[in-house]
């Protein structure tokens, strides 16, 4: 009986940290390649052209991002990135964007 309180508590745990438990989005930018152009630190890009996302405003950078997947932004380095924004989905993007945001 011991056993089986003890799996449906994880479970419940599980389902109940679902959305509200936050991506991590420090993890999420190394993972989703956004450090081969803008640098590990979000702060060193490889171009001088591209953008230093480090410090940025979350809404911002995370209003970008779904302009970029949308095709609504279609300027600059947007063509760049819009190749890589179908690795993120609204969830990673707003983490991504909540970490920048932290960074100097």
């Amino acid at each position: 009986m011991k056993m089986r309180f003890t799996v449906i508590s994880a479970a419940l745990a599980c389902v109940l940290a679902g959305p509200a438990q936050a991506l991590d989005g420090a993890t999420l930018f190394q993972q989703k390649t956004c450090t081969a152009c803008h640098g590990k630190d979000a702060n060193t890009p490889i171009m001088p052209v591209y953008p230093k996302l480090a410090g940025q405003n979350a809404d911002y950078a995370f209003n970008q991002m779904q302009d970029i997947t949308s095709g609504a932004r279609n300027n600059g380095q947007s063509a760049a990135m819009k190749g890589v924004m179908h690795l993120l989905s609204e969830e990673e993007m707003r983490a991504i964007a909540d970490w920048l945001a932290t960074l100097e």
